[in-house]
């Protein structure tokens, strides 16, 4: 996920997506409209807080309230996020971010863990910190409950009972979520990786469902449709990448790619290279100039400029100059994540000597992992150094 940097912790970027900062003031909203009912059915009845509402519900006293307990809570959720990543971190893992975003906070890593134990200890580490923030926040609601310090013993309360929530929520089974990735690693004793995100994933989807079930028929509550359908593409969006680098096992970018390849020249005009893409059925080429890979050139690209200056218009006017290239010996998967990481649909492949040998697509790695499957073979006996170029 993309956002504004923040600083780091612990040497992981800290992020805010935009759509954070919509979401905050209408937390800050809710919060506020809700503090009559949170003292006069929670904090008083339940805990004896004796807090008098009076107080909390002058002027804009209940929104300067809702502010600061929402700020406190998106802060509670990037220290569990940070609980996640201390122990992945511990073990070796890499984080390339945490974002805070309009459902809470993500933090994505380089690479999951696929041990089963370690992700265990991984998926737990963050609905702990939560219990232990809302421990902490317990303390310090029955030191002030009862002191004539309302505004305090709100915050506290308000952040004790956030936290033990997001505790409780995050547990239930719902992958990609922490009950989900538990569920997963409980399943990976027994079963493969792969198998076991399947499982997982549909569970995940079902609750998804439920969910966006319950938040359609309650209201309608919008943040859980919402939610529910973060669920369901998370844990469809995983499974997916998971059987993706199983069949991907063992097998190279040389294994896939084009070598027969088809380029253009910089000096090519747009209506030229329009042309070439209508005749041969490609949307996009490497673009070499003395027999060096200079610019990438898409059918986008081309389709930027009028059509009354294709004419006039060179390549070199409209080619990505920013290339993402891949090597012979680069692994699959690792080839589609850069393209998905990167926006684009295709990789030039250059060799040792930075001489261009190929070009690999997102069309070549699908055909590639149909043939896998339905091929019913492990990667290394379904495909090998002698498998023919892919089309695109």
């Amino acid at each position: 996920m993309r956002g504004i940097r923040l600083g780091s912790v612990f040497g992981i970027p800290i992020k805010l997506d935009a759509t954070f900062l919509l979401i905050l003031p209408v937390f800050a909203y809710l919060i506020g409209s809700d503090v009559t009912t949170l003292v006069e059915e929670v904090f008083n009845p339940a805990f004896d807080a004796g807090i008098e509402t009076g107080v909390l519900t002058q002027g804009y006293t209940p929104f300067a309230l809702g502010a600061a307990a929402a700020i406190g809570l998106f802060t509670c959720v990037l220290l569990h996020e940070l609980g996640h990543s201390a122990v992945a971190m511990y073990y070796g893992y890499e984080i390339d971010s945490i974002t805070l975003w309009l459902l809470g906070g993500v933090a994505q890593f380089a690479e999951m863990p696929e041990d089963w134990k370690i992700e265990f200890q991984v998926a737990v580490a963050g609905p702990i910190v939560s219990v232990a923030l809302g421990g902490l926040g317990y303390a310090g609601f029955s030191l002030v409950a009862g002191g004539g310090r309302p505004i305090a013993t709100f915050l506290l309360g308000y952040l004790m009972l956030a936290n033990v929530m997001l505790a409780a929520f995050n547990m239930l089974p719902g992958f990609p979520m922490d009950g989900g990735r538990v569920l997963r690693a409980l399943l990976a004793r027994t079963r493969t990786h792969a198998r076991a995100t399947q499982i997982a994933a549909e569970v995940g989807k079902g609750f998804a469902l439920l969910l966006g079930l319950l938040g359609l028929f309650s209201g309608p509550n919008l943040l859980l449709v919402a939610l529910a359908f973060f669920i369901y593409i998370g844990a469809a969006g995983e499974a997916q990448q998971t059987v993706l680098k199983a069949a991907f096992q063992g097998v190279t970018v040389s294994d896939v790619m084009t070598a027969e390849l088809h380029t253009v020249s910089p000096d090519d005009s747009v209506a030229d290279l329009m042309g070439r893409m209508f005749r041969e059925r490609h949307t996009g080429y490497p673009v070499v100039e003395n027999g060096e890979l200079v610019g990438m050139v898409t059918l986008a690209d081309a389709q930027s400029v009028d059509e009354v200056e294709r004419d006039a218009m060179r390549v070199d006017d409209v080619m990505s100059t920013e290339v993402y290239t891949a090597t012979p010996e680069t692994e699959a998967m690792e080839a589609l994540q850069t393209m998905q990481e990167h926006g684009v649909g295709r990789l030039p492949v250059v060799d040792a000597n930075g001489k261009l040998c190929g070009i690999i697509s997102r069309t070549d790695l699908m055909t590639a992992f149909d043939i896998i499957q339905q091929s019913g073979a492990a990667p290394s006996e379904s495909m090998g150094p002698n498998l023919s170029p892919f089309g695109r």
